[in-house]
Order: structure tokens, then C-alpha cells, then sequence
């Protein structure tokens, strides 16, 4: 039996893979095969077959592996990793007083190292796609790109289009004009209520910005451009509008924290005298563009908008149980047929714990109270964590599944431990007990990126020392407010007590 080598997976050109099993989207085929060629999947079919129709591959054995397709984290901020230590333990809209304040201490050097630190820790966890939902570093997005893109990580790269002054959040009164029952609009959104927020002058070039950042990335083979707005308060009706139009007509997505917390509800209420997604509908920003990210506090009229409207959602479980939110009802998207996939929100990029806390957070959240012994099965949450995934950010023609055509994202997962080794369901065995380290490769485009946890062709070690060394100044120097002391002096005061 041949040994697998990194030297037998790093080729330039084609590779003819039979793996022990492919995770193919109608399930897991034994004597299976795919060739990869020029950064895609030239062809997928029974071993014996493609070892016949491609005579001068050397076929590249890979006992006791797994070949699937990589997962898609739908929400994550890749200049935040700098705070990643920080956010244990706090209440809700914690990007107040830590993510807002930290990204705003980062220079160019500071931000490129956070993101290509955050892109290092996903393709260790087997994610070959991220969705970034915007920095706020006063740097310029291809900063962030750039990290990404040298990283060999995937990247659906937001552009922040928030065009309101002052704190979005604040409180302010309804619109006189009421609350709105109408379906999206085709004429234009209502400005009405937004001169309460403090609309900006800026909102024209704040679309302009948003053209072109729509326009940069055409033909970039790792970087795909969207746009982005923090919260739905912190653009105007017309951006709303304008932003999911201009995304829709360049097949591209608008990334939204929506529905995430009570405090967000509360506000656009007594705004808008409607919930933030409703508020989203009667200005026509709903629809297939549209990726709502957490979407934990839904209404059951809201989860038929996000049926009707085609709207998609990031299902974010561990930032949802890190901050004290509560669960997105996914269980009953998944039955609606509801476009969602999982994101990470910074949490930890590991993609076999994030399909663990997906489907646990429903047994917990809805599973126990309901006698449901399945909440989705394994199946489930390994759909929406890659094939479900990319169709949620806009990428399910390119990336998400092990198909002919389609971008060569791929693992390999060595199936041989202890706790995949005796494997009769492969599907919820890698939802129960996958985990990172199982990871033997990591493919993007076509090329490895990854060989047992280390990345190939830069030093991941020399990152992390540098971002180490640039965090403690970044922590330092922002003006970082956290409610909570570390669990450590927390348990000292509890002694003391």
C-alpha cells in the first residue's frame, strides 16, 4: 500500500484521487474517484471507470480517507480574531464595547495579520469558504482580501455600506408613517423615519463605493465581492433598497445582522412600529440577495417571509450560546425549505464542532420539549454546512459540493481513528465525532492548501507569533470595555467571598 505523502498531493497538474469514499450530495459512495484539473472537479464517477477514461494519470490512492467537500462558514469577521480571547462570558451586542472599538485600533499591518490569522484557523478547521461580513479597520477592503487571498482561503468579502451618523442603535421615535402590512416595494423604498437615525449627506457615495466594490473582484479566483450593512439601523431605507438591488443585479449577496438580539427588536419597533425583518420586507430588501445573519428571534409570520422571499440565513449556534442569545429555529427552516447555512460569527473555526453545535442547539433548544430523537439527523447540518452553505452566500454554482464543473474545495478526513473507525452512518458520525485534527488535507481551487494543520507554501507558525505580538498592542491601545474578568479572577473573588 502506497504511503500518502504530501509530495503526491502537491502537483501543478492534473490528480486522479480514489479515496476509501466520496461524500457525494445523494450520500457517501464507496470506490469512488475524481480528477482534478485547472482548480475544478473535471470529473467524479466509480473508480474502475475514470481509471480507464484517464489512462495517463497516475492514480493517486488514499486508503482510509475520506474525500468531501469542504465546509462554508456563512458569517464570520476576519479582523476580529485579535479579540477572539475576549469574548467569553459577555452579554449580548458585545460589538459595542469590544468588536467595534478593536477593529477600530487596527492599522494595515494589524489587519492584515487578524484576517490571515482568522483564515489560518478555518482552513485548519476544514472550511475552504469564509463570509466576511465587513471590517471596520479604517483600512481599505483589499487589506483583507489580500490576507484571504495568500492564506488560500475562499472568500466572500463584504464591503460595509452603513451611510447613518452617530450611534445607529439609539432610540428614537416611530415613523409617522406607521407601520406597513405592503409586500416588497417596486418603486423605490420609503424614506420615511429615516431623518430620525440622522441620515448621512454620504449615502450617494456610500452606493457608489458599493458599485465599485461590486465591480473589483470580477474574475478573482478566490475573492468574491458582497456588500454589507452592521444592523438594519445603520443605513437608510434607500441604501436598504438600493444596496439589495445593486447585490441582486451583480449575483452577489448583502450580508445583515438581523433579529439578532431583543435590544434590535425592541428598537425597530418603536422606530418603524415593525421587527427589523419585517421592516426589511416593506422596503423591498428581501429576497435571494439577502444572507440575515443570526436571525435567532424569529416570528412564525417571519420565517414565511424568509420562505416566500427566497431570503437566506447564517445559522450562528456557538456565537448564539457564547453571548447568551437564543437559537435560531433551523429544524423548522430546514422543513420550510428555508436557504440557510452555518457560520461561525469568530467563534472557533472548526467545521465538524460547528455541525456538532448546530444540531445540539436544536436538541437542546427544541428537540428535548418535542420528543424530536433526530432534530435533522446528520445529514442535515452536513448540507447546510457545505452544499446549503454556498448556496447561502451566493456561491452554490461554484463551490460546496464534489460535482464535475464545480471549484475542487475539498478534505480529506482520515476515517481510521478511534472515533470514525467503526463507523455504520458516516453522516452523523461526522457531525457527533469529527473534529479538526481528523483533517488530513485541505484543497481550494484545485491546490493544497493545507497538509496536516499546517499551511503549505508560508509559515504558519511565523504568522502566529506576529499577530500574537501585534493583538497585545491592538488590546491595548483600544478602549475595550468588557463586563465580565477573566475566569480566573472570577474564581479568585468567588474564594474570596
Amino acid at each position: 500500500m502506497t504511503q500518502l505523502t504530501r509530495e503526491l498531493l502537491d502537483s501543478s497538474g492534473p490528480l486522479l484521487l480514489v479515496p476509501d469514499a466520496v461524500l457525494l450530495p445523494e450520500g457517501v459512495a464507496d470506490d469512488h474517484a475524481v480528477v482534478v484539473a485547472d482548480g475544478s472537479f473535471r470529473a467524479v464517477g466509480p473508480a474502475g471507470e475514470l481509471t480507464r477514461t484517464h489512462p495517463g494519470l497516475h492514480a493517486v490512492r488514499l486508503p482510509g480517507h475520506l474525500l468531501m467537500p469542504g465546509f462554508v462558514d456563512a458569517h464570520h469577521h476576519l479582523t476580529q480574531s485579535f479579540g477572539s480571547a475576549l469574548a467569553f462570558g459577555e452579554p449580548s451586542e458585545i460589538f459595542r464595547r469590544v468588536w467595534v472599538p478593536l477593529e477600530g485600533a487596527l492599522d494595515e499591518e494589524a489587519a492584515y495579520a487578524a484576517a490571515k490569522l482568522a483564515a489560518l484557523e478555518a482552513l485548519r478547521g476544514g472550511f475552504t469558504t469564509v463570509t466576511d461580513a465587513g471590517t471596520r479597520a479604517d483600512v481599505d477592503v483589499e487589506v483583507v482580501a489580500s490576507a484571504a487571498r495568500d492564506a488560500g482561503i475562499r472568500c466572500v468579502l463584504g464591503l460595509v455600506c452603513n451611510d447613518v451618523t452617530g450611534d445607529p442603535a439609539s432610540t428614537a421615535g416611530p415613523s409617522t408613517a406607521g407601520p406597513s402590512t405592503a409586500g416588497p416595494s417596486t418603486a423605490g423604498p420609503s424614506t420615511a423615519g429615516d431623518s430620525t437615525a440622522g441620515e448621512s449627506a454620504s449615502t450617494a457615495a456610500v452606493l457608489e463605493r458599493a458599485e465599485k466594490h461590486l465591480a473589483r473582484y470580477a474574475g478573482d479566483p478566490l475573492i468574491h465581492a458582497s456588500l454589507a450593512v452592521s444592523i438594519p439601523e445603520a443605513a437608510t431605507a434607500r441604501t436598504l433598497h438600493r444596496t439589495a438591488r445593486l447585490a441582486a443585479e451583480a449575483g452577489a449577496i448583502v450580508q445583515i445582522h438581523v433579529n439578532e438580539h431583543l435590544a434590535g427588536v425592541e428598537r425597530s419597533l418603536v422606530r418603524h412600529g415593525l421587527r427589523p425583518l419585517e421592516h426589511l420586507h416593506s422596503i423591498g430588501a428581501l429576497g435571494p440577495q439577502l444572507l440575515a445573519a443570526h436571525a435567532t428571534l424569529l416570528t412564525p409570520r417571519e420565517l414565511t417571509l424568509l420562505a416566500d422571499t427566497g431570503t437566506a440565513v447564517s445559522y450562528n449556534p456557538v456565537a448564539s450560546a457564547w453571548k447568551g442569545n437564543a437559537v435560531a429555529p433551523a429544524t423548522a427552516m430546514a422543513e420550510r425549505g428555508i436557504r440557510f447555512g452555518l457560520g461561525t460569527d469568530g467563534t472557533r473555526g472548526d467545521g465538524f464542532r460547528l455541525t456538532d453545535a448546530a444540531e445540539f442547539a436544536q436538541r437542546i433548544a427544541y428537540g428535548l420539549a418535542t420528543g424530536d430523537s433526530s432534530c435533522g439527523a446528520g445529514w442535515t447540518w452536513l448540507e447546510h454546512a457545505t452544499a446549503g452553505g454556498a448556496d447561502a452566500v451566493g456561491l452554490g454554482a461554484r463551490t460546496g459540493t464534489v460535482a464535475e464543473g464545480l471549484a475542487a474545495d475539498f478534505l480529506l478526513v482520515d476515517l481510521a481513528t478511534p472515533e470514525l473507525a467503526l463507523s455504520r452512518d458516516v453522516p452523523w458520525e461526522l457531525v457527533r465525532r469529527g473534529n479538526r485534527d481528523q483533517i488530513t488535507a485541505v484543497f481550494v481551487g484545485g491546490e493544497l492548501r493545507l497538509w496536516r494543520g499546517r499551511p503549505t507554501g508560508w509559515d504558519g507558525p511565523a504568522l502566529v507569533r506576529q499577530a500574537a505580538e501585534l493583538a497585545r498592542a491592538a488590546v491595548e491601545k483600544a478602549p475595550i470595555t468588557r463586563v465580565h474578568p477573566t475566569s480566573t479572577a472570577a474564581r479568585r473573588g468567588s474564594v474570596a467571598r
